[in-house]
């Protein structure tokens, strides 16, 4: 569903990312850890085609990120750490705006677009809040719709930057329950998360980078020493002595 090949940031003299290899599955939930400043966020916009590699290729569901550009993105999900939302449009406004940017409207017309809206505001909690300006959100409330907004259109590939920061016990629990719901259906998930706990409960592979290079990949028991946690694991290859962590159920 996903893969690069070799691809690099750099800035001037400086390497964010190295050249670095990915492959990921259909039905995968993968992990992508690091402390701030490891090189998680530009390689995941370099994957979700917003911000190009120096070098190497990105492909999704076998789509050239470089060749065809709206092909790829139209086949994935991307929700940035910062994702931006329009505070004077109401959650249903929003949407509809959303799915007519991706065709949607066209391809299931409008009463098509309107019941998958509608089926979108219900699966995360919102269909009693849709007519509602979206500046009258909770923190909770304003994630649930970025994620409804990111999957509408049914991309195959969903990749996700920090998803779990500020949600409470229920909203971070939705939210995984999501991602192995879309894994289920043969989707995939590329998930940033300083939230360990989190990425060990959810994911299937795990990738630790540091310094713009991937350390260790693999699944939680390939990875992790017997006798370690992948808290210990992390802090072992990123040298801090803790990790705090958000709280989870």
């Amino acid at each position: 569903m996903l893969r690069a090949r070799q691809i690099q940031k750099r800035y001037g003299s400086f390497q964010a990312v190295h050249p670095m290899d990915l492959d990921v599955a259909a039905g995968e939930v993968f992990g992508f850890l690091g402390l701030n400043g490891a090189g998680k966020t530009t390689t995941l916009r370099m994957l979700g085609g917003v911000l190009p590699p120096t070098q190497g290729t990105v492909e999704i569901d076998g789509i050239d990120m470089a060749v065809d550009p709206v092909g790829a993105r139209g086949r994935l999900g991307f929700i940035p750490d910062r994702p931006y939302l329009y505070d004077k449009l109401t959650a249903r406004e929003f949407l509809r705006f959303i799915g007519e940017m991706y065709g949607m409207d066209v391809k299931f017309g409008r009463d098509g677009l309107t019941a998958k809206i509608q089926a979108a505001l219900d699966e995360q909690l919102l269909g009693n809040f849709a007519d509602q300006l979206i500046e009258s959100y909770s923190h909770g409330m304003k994630q649930r719709i970025t994620l409804a907004s990111a999957l509408l259109h049914e991309p195959r590939l969903l990749i996700v930057d920090e998803p779990m920061v500020g949600l409470d016990p229920r909203g971070t629990r939705q939210i995984k329950e999501t991602f192995r719901r879309l894994a289920g259906e043969g989707r995939t998930v590329f998930l940033s998360t300083h939230t360990l706990a989190v990425a060990a409960e959810v994911c299937d592979r795990i990738a630790i980078i540091h310094h713009g290079r991937i350390q260790v990949l693999g699944t939680p028991a390939e990875i992790v020493p017997a006798g370690k946690t992948l808290e210990e694991l992390f802090m072992d290859i990123t040298g801090v002595a803790s990790v705090v962590e958000e709280p989870t159920p």
